[in-house]
């Protein structure tokens, strides 16, 4: 079934693993070795999988970060290139690839920057490092008598044409590499850096912009052959009956592929499988499956259902009595990954191993599940990535892979192009989770906030392929002998799922923060961008505002009043004043402000975001003209990069706040194209105005999930500056709007 009931047994073996997971953090997080290496390097300590030397002196490397659109491969490219002292021209990029990358796990979490760049640096450092060694006993001079330009090494008073010279392609023997990394090179400093923090233009946006195979979806092979699945009409339905004579006789139709209750087709051309597609699903008749719960009383239904709960944070300091509390509750719908281009992927069986390529965020979690799915070992199977279409988060690319390589396994020696249909896309992917949020706190006679408590009830924000248990695939539940789905669990602090950015990072002197993670999904979910600190940052700065005002106070003043972090800070500061932001001015109820702040899961960047909204008070719609960011990302690699990474989030939460819901009966999923689910327009995108504020001698952060939050806030909050009326439940439609202004 795609979306699992857990029984009461189920539910205490969850909830037994939970808390013994939980017990243990700080054990394992001490008996870490005190030598262990940085970065991605700690899973992948030999240099050779980073990067290798060609015989013309071009380094290729290696990562198991994919590019997404966040233009991660030409960021890493140029901490590459600084550190080799090489043009960008000749570093070349591997991304990954089970068959030649390191693993990585999953490209997920603005984690890239920090663990895979940090990886890359050093290796490359140490790479440089050894190739001068080399030099200098080929040359018979000290290392301290040679110069590095350009990937040639020369000694002291040296030309190329009297051999006093090496480049990189004549010293790097085979093997050169092949030892582990120490990390202990020195690493070019912040003064003498020539790429990173310039704006190198994206190295993936050429193939894009005019016409390249860059996306999976365009990819074409030699004698490829295309593919369609048909699904249930509900989840957990099974195949009861199918009548296929009329459907094998369609044009173009090669094979039809059915295995339990997983139903498919292959066929010459793509619109032959389109229309044999419709034809099968005509063809099918389905029996059983779950009904869903009632769409209005979601968050009810999921308050009310068994959770593993945790306390998160919890702070018992010396306070004065509290002479005013506020309570409220916030709320978030599913949300879908609404990605432009459908899912897709390429497989292709010979002599029993498949090939396989997909815009997965995780190419050796994805192998791993498809070969529990297919009973095949590892080995046999070599995953390729291939960008997609626009994703951050685990949409239906790898559930179709394994769509892919089910029909490619019926016509071996053939690759097969599989491409989900829109309504595959929305109603079979999993969703972002639904959460509730419940704050409370109470204000001394000063003002300033004495407790503070956040409750949140969530599922959980991952059931990506490659766990322990399980196969987390969806055709693999519907075969005829079916996998079940992983157990879904949390994900701990401090970066966290469902209570990502729950704990604030604003001093209070009392706080507790409680986690209610509710295993049973009545509807599929998993990783959408930014896991719970959308959801979480939007109710936490809500409800800072709320507070502001019980306490008379400026919704900056307050902020600044309650943060010691210096950091934060400087952003909250930079933002109110390249917004022009002013204290005391009071919506003119059409027109309004608000602010919004985080750092993403207390560990990465920092963003403060001001919005300005304007309503329509007859028809309820809520536009956003303009938005202001500013964003501590450390040292910045690539400021283009960090700025369209911010930007986009800031769009993608104006959609997310002002229109996306998921929409579901208790037949199914009844968002199933755009009209059904309506995204943002390209008229109604703001205008956004960052201060990216470098900080070269700190480590650079991720900082794609950062500003999602923040603007989710400060969209809220400047609706309540404009019109006196506090919405907090989200998307802010016209119909609430309107419900809310009477």
């Amino acid at each position: 079934m795609t979306a699992p009931r857990l029984t009461r047994r189920d539910f205490a073996k969850a909830s037994l693993g939970l808390t013994i997971a939980f017990a243990l953090l700080p054990r394992l997080a001490l008996a870490a070795p005190a030598n262990a290496l940085p970065g991605s390097l700690a899973n992948n300590p030999m240099l050779d999988a980073w990067l290798r030397v060609d015989a013309d002196g071009t380094v290729t490397v290696m990562t198991g970060k994919v590019e997404l659109g966040q233009g991660i491969l030409t960021a890493l490219a140029q901490i590459a290139a600084e550190e080799l002292a090489l043009p960008l021209a000749r570093v070349r990029m591997i991304s990954g690839d089970t068959g030649s990358t390191p693993n990585e796990g999953f490209t997920a979490g603005s984690q890239s920057i920090e663990y895979g760049g940090t990886a890359v640096r050093l290796a490359a450092a140490e790479a440089r490092a050894i190739l001068l060694d080399q030099a200098a006993q080929r040359l018979g001079v000290a290392a301290g008598e040679l110069s590095l330009a350009d990937g040639v090494i020369t000694a002291a008073g040296g030309r190329a044409a009297d051999g006093r010279s090496l480049g990189y392609g004549e010293l790097a023997a085979e093997g050169i590499f092949h030892r582990e990394a120490s990390a202990t090179a020195r690493t070019v400093p912040p003064a003498e850096r020539k790429l990173v923090g310039k704006p190198i233009p994206r190295l993936d946006i050429p193939a894009k912009v005019t016409g390249g195979a860059i996306y999976v979806q365009d990819m074409r092979l030699p004698g490829m052959l295309h593919g369609r699945v048909v699904r249930p009409p509900r989840y957990g339905a099974a195949l009861a009956a199918l009548d296929d004579d009329a459907v094998r006789k369609l044009p173009g139709v090669v094979a039809l592929v059915r295995d339990g209750s997983f139903l498919g087709v292959v066929a010459e051309r793509e619109e032959q499988a389109v229309a044999a597609r419709e034809a099968l699903a005509k063809a099918a008749r389905w029996e059983g499956g779950a009904a869903l719960p009632e769409a209005g009383g979601i968050h009810a239904y999921l308050r009310a259902l068994p959770s593993a709960d945790t306390v998160v944070s919890v702070k018992d300091g010396t306070a004065p009595a509290a002479v005013k509390t506020l309570a409220a509750s916030y709320t978030k719908p599913y949300l879908a990954h609404a990605s432009i281009g459908p899912s897709c992927a390429l497989a292709e069986f010979k002599e029993g191993t498949l090939r396989l390529w997909s815009h997965t965020q995780g190419v050796f979690p994805l192998r791993r599940d498809l070969a529990k799915a297919l009973g095949l070992p590892e080995s046999a199977i070599r995953v390729l990535h291939a960008q997609g279409s626009g994703c951050y988060g685990h949409n239906g690319a790898d559930d179709a892979a394994l769509d892919a390589a089910l029909l490619a396994r019926a016509v071996p020696g053939r690759p097969v192009r599989l491409q989900w249909m829109r309504d595959d896309e929305f109603a079979w992917e999993p969703f972002g989770a639904a959460m509730t949020m419940a704050l409370s706190a109470g204000l001394s006679a000063e003002g300033r906030i004495v407790r503070w408590q956040h409750e949140l009830w969530s599922n959980t924000h991952s059931t990506r392929p490659g766990e322990a248990d399980g196969d987390n695939l969806l055709a693999s539940w519907y075969l005829a002998q079916p996998d079940r789905p992983g157990r879904p669990h949390g994900i701990p602090q401090p970066a966290g799922g469902g209570d990502r950015n729950a704990v604030p990072l604003y001093d209070f002197p009392v706080q507790r923060v409680v986690s209610h993670l509710i295993p049973a999904m009545p509807i599929r979910v998993s990783a959408l961008r930014t896991l719970g600190a959308y959801a979480n940052v939007f109710a936490l700065e809500s409800f800072m505002d709320e507070l502001a005002a019980a306490a008379g106070a400026d919704p900056l003043a307050f902020r600044l009043l309650h943060l010691n972090d210096s950091r934060a800070r400087a952003v909250v500061e930079r933002a109110a004043a390249k917004a022009g932001w002013r204290a005391g001015v009071p919506g003119d109820g059409v027109r309004g402000r608000g602010m919004g702040f985080a750092k993403y899961k207390n560990l990465s960047t920092y963003v403060a975001v001001v919005a300005e909204v304007e309503i329509d008070r007859a028809s309820g719609m809520v536009s956003v003209p303009r938005a202001t960011a500013a964003v501590d990302a450390g040292q910045i690699i690539n400021p283009d990069g960090l700025a369209n990474q911010i930007e986009g989030g800031i769009i993608q939460s104006t959609s997310w706040t002002l229109k996306e819901e998921v929409r579901f009966a208790s037949t199914g999923i009844a968002s199933r194209d755009w009209l059904g689910y309506p995204i943002l327009t390209f008229p109604e995108v703001p205008a956004v105005e960052l201060a990216l504020i470098d900080r070269p001698e700190e480590k650079p952060l991720g900082a794609g999930e950062a500003s999602q939050g923040p603007m989710a806030a400060a969209i809220a909050n400047a609706f309540a500056h404009a019109s006196g009326v506090r919405i907090r439940e989200l998307p802010l439609t016209p119909e609430r709007v309107k419900a809310a202004l009477g």
